[in-house]
């Protein structure tokens, strides 16, 4: 039977990623507030006022079996630096989508989205057995599209019209996804060596 386990700690690079908690809400503000995040209209980041309503909705959607959300640590300095989950799970088909994805602003562009998104995908892959990871994003969030693109993810398409932005407006989400054949014949490979080489 397909289950995703919340209670899972994912930890690797440099990086931990713990189950999210009600603990959490001051350290999750302190991120969000580098770079002030939440002001750009294609991101799922908390304003300060709103992150223990944030908290409390992934761990809602949780207790449904729809979302596994973590808080990722930087484990040198032991900050906690962001969030990320699992969604939109379905285990009729093995498939998890990656996403509700952000980083402080100052590790933005460093090896912490890569080294996330390496522990994220073999846990998929090679503990829950996924035939499927999906990403989805704003069809403006071209920053976001190079990244997921760089991972080795493929474009599946675009859905106009898919959800609303925080500003009210429309949004086209672009939707990309690794299958379990792509994992374990370039994916897996690809994203080690761009932590090995220092150029993730």
């Amino acid at each position: 039977m397909f289950k995703v386990d919340p209670t899972v700690t994912l930890e690797g690079r440099g990086v931990r990623l713990e189950p999210m908690s009600l603990d959490h809400e001051e350290a999750l503000r302190r991120a969000a507030a580098d770079g002030e995040l939440w002001k750009l209209a294609f991101t799922s980041v908390p304003e300060p006022e709103a992150t223990l309503a944030y908290i409390e909705t992934a761990l809602a959607d949780c207790a449904k079996g729809t979302r596994v959300p973590w808080v990722v640590r930087e484990t040198k300095g032991g900050a906690i630096i962001g969030s990320t989950s699992y969604h939109d799970i379905v285990p009729a088909t093995r498939r998890v989508e990656i996403g509700y994805t952000w980083y402080a602003r100052s590790w933005q562009r460093t090896h912490v989205n890569t080294a996330c998104k390496l522990r994220l995908l073999e846990h998929a892959f090679d503990t829950l057995g996924c035939s499927v990871v999906g990403w989805r994003t704003d069809n403006t969030n071209f920053r976001s599209q190079a990244a997921i693109e760089r991972l080795g993810a493929k474009k599946d398409g675009v859905i106009r019209r898919q959800a609303m932005r925080r500003d009210g407006t429309f949004r086209d989400t672009v939707m990309y996804s690794v299958t379990s054949e792509e994992w374990a014949e370039c994916v897996r490979n690809r994203l080690t060596a761009f932590l090995d080489s220092g150029t993730a």
